[in-house]
């Protein structure tokens, strides 16, 4: 197969760090090739190069045998170049059909254009209905919309970053078979995922990023998981350590906890019952908008409960805000980093002070304490090995992966007595992920309880000593993880909600 894109010496450096250097590979015509390396490696800044978001310092690029320096991205476009991102870009007001107009530079009329997306949809295993609100759809089902988006462009390459973060296993097996009839019909694809069994499936080829280099290449089908996780890091993949140890009493208490959503595609929350003890993790699983982020609202104190509805150690704090409940160690990160957990235009030195403030005594007589809270901000750096030049640095210049470990690091090491996350280790590298789950683990073993949400269901079983599930705002009775087989995790997360499992 000859090659659709080449790259040749790219570089771009911005203050204080070198996002890629010297970068050279190709894609080949009809190829599926993955973009593999830790946080930080330097892969979102070489595809916006690619997709004509970013200039390069340095080096060139080759599109089908033609230079190819796009300005932006609607030039990658017109070339053949389309991308899914991590990150949704849809209006949750609009239908599918406006959605898609939006990305497109000459939108046929409203019917055509419905009538378009049927059939495309169709044709490639990914059925969308053009008139239903996106704000109705679940997370799979928005992926279909950027999808069939790009499809409608007729590319020539595809870039999907981290496409598979929130689909469960069907709707993951359901992609795959698109990309690969996209594949057998001369379709190029650049993947990147740090979902490493996933890339060894679906991909021909790899080339692997190490701090802006490229440190190999590989057939990923060659290759064990293990091995291509060493390749990006450097080193050997040191799997979480659990210590057996017998949970202690019951720290959380939730009591028929109802309760509706903030947000007016949200899920309610309907009557939700369950205890954590102190040294136990919980985790919760399910698809994405059954109410996973109302759950971690009412729990935080962002969205204040009935009193009775949430009790720590006994006493009634469902009616407690986030900074009363900060007062008595119950913490919480939530799913949507930037923006969210993170204030984006602000330092690191200024996000630690948000939630630190008051675990932290970052505060005295109403001052802020900045030697204190800079100090907090680098330990948070040393201890989750946060790639970044400083504590100084915004929020926003970081990678997903590295902010995402700042944001756990920063409530880990607050030395909460009860800590509640949702997607712990979304968008990280496979040994960050370890680092990750490891330092939940370290804090069950200490005495707090924990409860996390997400949607990796091998995350949960690695690292829960009690699964249920979410669907449509109701939870599963929590069961012991430990032998739960696939099977049963499917009918708790297709809302068999009362199931009882043998042990």
């Amino acid at each position: 197969m000859t090659a659709l894109l080449k790259l040749e010496g790219l570089t771009k450096a911005y203050p204080g760090v070198v996002a890629n250097d010297d970068v050279s590979f190709e894609i080949r015509k009809g190829e599926v090739h993955a973009l593999l390396g830790e946080n930080g490696a330097g892969k979102s800044t070489l595809v916006k190069m690619i997709y004509g978001l970013v200039k390069p310092d340095r080096g060139q690029m080759e599109f089908d045998g033609v230079p190819f320096a796009p300005v932006e991205p609607r030039a990658a476009r017109a070339t053949g170049v389309a991308m899914v991102f991590q990150h949704f870009s849809l209006f949750e007001a609009l239908d599918v059909a406006e959605n898609v107009a939006l990305g497109m530079e000459n939108p046929p009329s409203q019917r055509e254009l419905a009538a378009r997306i049927r059939e495309v949809s169709e044709a490639y295993g990914l059925p969308l209905d053009p008139h239903r609100t996106v704000g109705d759809l679940s997370a799979g089902e928005r992926q279909r919309v950027e999808i069939i988006r790009c499809l409608l462009q007729d590319p020539k390459l595809l870039i999907m970053d981290e496409p598979t973060s929130v689909l469960t296993p069907q709707e993951v097996e359901i992609l795959f078979q698109t990309l690969r009839k996209l594949q057998s019909e001369g379709t190029s694809i650049l993947y990147i995922s740090h979902k490493l069994e996933e890339i060894r499936a679906l991909c021909d080829g790899a080339t692997v990023l190490r701090l802006g280099k490229v440190v190999g290449r590989c057939d990923p089908r060659e290759k064990s998981a293990a091995e291509l996780a060493e390749m990006m890091v450097g080193s050997k993949l040191q799997p979480p350590i659990r210590d057996a140890h017998e949970p202690g009493d019951v720290v959380l208490e939730v009591s028929n906890l109802s309760q509706a959503s903030h947000s007016a595609f949200g899920t309610a929350l309907k009557d939700i019952s369950f205890t954590v003890r102190a040294g136990e993790v919980l985790g919760i699983g399910g698809v994405a908008g059954n109410g996973q982020d109302e759950l971690l609202s009412a729990l935080s104190g962002e969205s204040p409960a009935a009193r009775h509805a949430v009790k720590i150690g006994g006493e009634e704090i469902g009616h407690m805000g986030p900074n009363q409940r900060r007062q008595i160690a119950v913490l919480a990160a939530p799913e949507e980093r930037l923006g969210h957990a993170a204030a984006p235009g602000m330092s690191l030195t200024e996000n630690a002070l948000l939630t630190g403030a008051v675990r932290q005594g970052l505060t005295k007589n109403g001052f802020l304490k900045w030697g204190d809270t800079r100090a907090f901000a680098e330990l948070i750096i040393k201890e989750f090995d946060v790639r970044t030049p400083g504590p100084e640095n915004a929020a926003r210049s970081l990678s997903g992966g590295n902010l995402q470990k700042f944001v756990i690091g920063r409530e880990v090491l607050q030395r909460p007595e009860v800590l509640v996350v949702n997607q712990p280790t979304w968008g990280v590298d496979a040994s960050a992920a370890a680092a990750i789950r490891q330092s939940i683990l370290d804090l069950a073993e200490a005495g707090a309880a924990i409860v996390v949400i997400s949607q990796d269901l091998d995350e949960l079983m690695e690292i829960s000593d009690r699964f249920a599930a979410l669907n449509e705002g109701r939870m599963s009775k929590p069961q012991p993880a430990r032998g739960l087989t696939m099977e049963e995790i499917g009918l708790m997360m297709g809302g068999a909600h009362d199931m009882e499992v043998a042990s």
